[in-house]
């Protein structure tokens, strides 16, 4: 499915663009030639069979029930085939929760430590038809982005006329020829990470463009990790 939003160039000029996942090589087939395989899912136990409860009707030291008897199987059920599951939420005392739980968001520093605790904050979409996606004008070679940046996922950026057919053909052209990727971003400076639903992961947006003839390919990669030495490393080089 297409997703719209603007996009702008270097001159400052927008237009609505759509964008879709790239196209995939074909996996490598799994099994022998001429034969399907299909993946199925079995039980493997209920909630009888739990250590818990076993050390509970057996005591705690059941090791030679487990030989004489296989009390940890369950015969009437397991090996059963499963079908669609549902998610449900337990207590810490294996109790079922009737709403869901109460969400905590947790800050980490860049060394891993918790720095705070806090509500889930609502995080608004900015990337759409109203509000352009804009050119930075900073520059990265594809060298130096592809050791310094995470890209977690890639959108495919088509035109949706021959006038944004133009106008993405010379923005993949330009970057075609610069070997390099162009730092995008939201609000009225670029300057804000994009979100392209609302309470979605924001990310930083790289543009690359390749050109063939009057074909061309404009990609848009998507970062929220940016890779760095850590701080004593880098003092000792």
């Amino acid at each position: 499915m297409a997703n719209s939003f603007r996009l702008s160039n270097a001159a400052g000029r927008d237009g609505t663009v759509q964008t879709i996942s790239p196209a995939r090589e074909a996996a490598i087939p799994i099994g022998l030639p001429g034969h399907t395989v299909t993946f199925r899912r079995y039980l493997a136990a209920t909630e009888a069979c739990r250590g818990d409860v076993l050390a509970q009707r057996l005591g705690e030291d059941y090791a030679q029930a487990l030989i004489d008897g296989d009390p940890e199987i369950d015969i009437e059920h397991v090996g059963r085939s499963i079908g669609e599951t549902n998610v449900v939420y337990l207590t810490k005392g294996g109790e079922f929760l009737h709403c869901p739980p109460r969400i905590v968001e947790i800050v980490s520093a860049p060394d891993g430590s918790e720095k705070e605790r806090r509500d889930p904050v609502d995080i608004e979409a900015n990337v759409d038809i109203e509000h352009p996606v804009r050119w930075t004008g900073r520059k990265i070679p594809i060298a130096e982005a592809v050791r310094r940046f995470v890209f977690r996922r890639t959108l495919q950026v088509m035109h949706v006329d021959g006038v944004t057919y133009d106008f993405l053909y010379a923005i993949a052209k330009e970057l075609a020829e610069s070997d390099s990727v162009m730092l995008v971003g939201a609000g009225p400076k670029g300057a804000d990470p994009l979100v392209f639903q609302a309470n979605g992961r924001p990310s930083r947006g790289f543009l690359e463009g390749r050109v063939e003839g009057d074909r061309y390919q404009l990609r848009l990669h998507l970062s929220d990790l940016e890779l760095k030495r850590p701080a004593t490393v880098a003092k000792e080089a």
